[in-house]
């Protein structure tokens, strides 16, 4: 195993808990048609072989977790490939979940980013702190 400690595993997971959902719900949103599993998985990024942000195996308890909740529909299809796919589609109030999801990553994405580059005393305006040096 690498040298990633304890703390950066949970971290990590902690991250991904909601940016799967948020990922998952955007992708079927924007999707033309109905899409499965492996195909979304790879859209977000599961197939990567050097730390994957998502994990292939994480997707479907995501997914089936979206469906309870009226976001997703889903229908089983044969496949001439293999096993019958289950075929996901976004709902009208997963459409709607998706937008305002999307909005609240967008502020919490900025207010962490100006968190971490020391924008939280609002000292960054503009010519603010030039003259110090």
């Amino acid at each position: 195993m690498d040298r990633m400690t304890a703390a950066n595993k949970k971290f990590r997971k902690e991250m991904r808990s909601g940016t799967v959902a948020l990922l998952l719900l955007s992708v079927l949103d924007r999707a033309d048609e109905p899409m499965y599993g492996y195909q979304i998985g790879k859209l977000v990024g599961a197939g990567e072989q050097d730390t994957p942000m998502v994990k292939q195996g994480a997707i479907y308890p995501v997914l089936r977790s979206l469906e309870r909740s009226g976001l997703l529909t889903s229908m089983r299809e044969a496949s001439i490939s293999g096993p019958p796919r289950r075929y996901y589609q976004v709902t009208p109030l997963g459409q709607e979940t998706a937008e305002e999801w999307q909005a609240i990553w967008r502020r919490t994405k900025r207010f962490v980013d100006d968190t971490l580059e020391g924008d939280y005393y609002g000292m960054e305006e503009e010519g603010a702190g030039e003259d110090e040096q």
